[in-house]
């Protein structure tokens, strides 16, 4: 008698997708992160994911203090605060959000703190204009911190998955930020 190979089972496994906006796939990624501290002021495009989270905490669904602070600079102080006391953090913010932001951003580098910052990308104001550019994320290029760009609701709620694990890595310790395109991603429906 011969021993004879078997045929390799594929067992089907079964595959549901949801259509999110880019927004809320940001804001269900952050939920299952699960950060202890989420701080950000709302901003166009930026503000369904703030509000998301809200409701996440609201409801129960997230265990996480959620500040609803004054104002961007604001927001960076807490989650830069938060971070130095050792939890896990999340803001979101976008075109001049970022602006009033800035003075802090420097200093999360400097503290090597893994913030996980979302980013709905927008161009700044002149005078008053809210059409998607890279403008914003772009002032960032030279502060430190990590950078990723998503094309579509799936990479922007994979890559905050994968920015927390990057910036928290021991030999990282580096904040992150995930951009994605203001209107195109942030509001439109597409498959996750």
């Amino acid at each position: 008698m011969t021993a004879q190979a078997l045929a390799p089972v594929e067992k089907k496994v079964a595959q549901r997708r949801i259509a999110l906006t880019g927004n809320h796939a940001v804001a269900l990624a952050v939920k299952m992160c699960r950060p202890e501290v989420i701080a950000a002021y709302p901003i166009t495009p930026q503000t369904p994911v703030v509000e998301k989270l809200a409701e996440y905490v609201n409801n129960g669904e997230l265990d996480a203090e959620y500040i609803p602070v004054e104002s961007e600079h604001s927001a960076m102080s807490a989650v830069i605060g938060a971070s130095a006391a050792g939890a896990r953090t999340f803001t979101e913010t976008s075109s001049q959000g970022l602006g009033h932001m800035y003075e802090n951003l420097p200093i999360a580098v400097g503290m090597r703190l893994p913030i996980v910052m979302g980013m709905a990308v927008r161009t700044y104001s002149a005078p008053i204009n809210v059409w998607g550019d890279y403008s914003d994320v772009m002032s960032m290029r030279e502060l430190g911190w990590i950078i990723y760009i998503a094309q579509s609701a799936q990479e922007a709620f994979d890559t905050v998955i994968q920015a927390y694990r990057v910036a928290e890595d021991s030999r990282v310790h580096l904040p992150a930020v995930v951009a994605y395109d203001g209107f195109w991603t942030s509001h439109v429906l597409q498959p996750l």
